[in-house]
């Protein structure tokens, strides 16, 4: 059953631009957001995030993404902290692309244990049990858990609030296998960092004057489709 993107929309949707920054030290890409003209500033804290990200057994969204169609939905479970753990507080998301802009839709999930030895049945055993429309399950039916990722994560906003900045790194990507799971093999990135610039559609005129002040190559870049290419390919 075809998920439809209209019925899942939430009317926010945003750009998020990229940039995959490499053979960078992390401090030196924080002072550059610090010292922008638009007076970003740290918020939040910085914490790890944790990703189970689904697909069909042929990598169909993996394919999606790689030949750039543009109207798709990625499905991932995301919590954050450690990532072997009784999992209090997590989501289950749709983020949703259309065009240029993204949208995500944002369910709760059950409390459930990430333990070594996990299986594929019991990841989706989650999805299974939470109060989630019955739409969204039955999209998910044909797909599965294919991989988990894990960065850490920084996160920046302009002194106006109408631009956010995120800076990822320290990633490791792990293959999600049909029966027990103990994590133990691993690709790890500890070179590159992912900075993503996000803001409202209705701020697209003055985003240039954030771009022009990051020396950085803008970027197509999925963490997903990465992740899948080093561990499937």
């Amino acid at each position: 059953m075809e998920t439809n993107l209209e019925d899942l929309q939430n009317n926010s949707y945003r750009y998020e631009r990229k940039f995959f920054i490499t053979n960078v030290n992390r401090i030196f890409v924080e002072n550059i957001i610090l010292q922008h003209s638009a007076f970003f500033s740290e918020i939040y804290y910085e914490r790890y995030v944790n990703n189970i990200y689904f697909d069909y057994p042929e990598l169909n969204n993996f394919m999606d993404n790689i030949i750039g169609n543009t109207n798709r939905i990625k499905f991932r479970i995301r919590w954050y902290g450690d990532m072997l753990a009784t999992i209090e507080s997590s989501m289950f998301e749709l983020k949703i692309k259309k065009g240029l802009v993204g949208s995500k839709k944002l369910l709760p999930l059950n409390k459930f244990h990430m333990n070594k030895g996990i299986s594929i049945s019991e990841l989706k055993d989650v999805i299974k049990y939470s109060q989630i429309d019955p739409q969204i399950k039955s999209t998910l039916q044909d797909q599965m858990p294919i991989m988990l990722n894990r960065y850490r994560r920084k996160y920046f906003i302009s002194s106006d609030k109408k631009f956010r900045i995120t800076i990822d790194d320290d990633q490791s990507f792990y293959k999600i296998s049909t029966f027990s799971n103990n994590f133990l093999y691993k690709h790890k990135d500890s070179s590159n960092i992912i900075l993503e610039l996000k803001y409202d559609k209705k701020y697209e005129q003055q985003a240039s004057q954030i771009t022009n002040g990051l020396p950085f190559r803008l970027t197509k870049s999925s963490k997903y489709a990465r992740g899948v290419e080093l561990l499937y390919c």
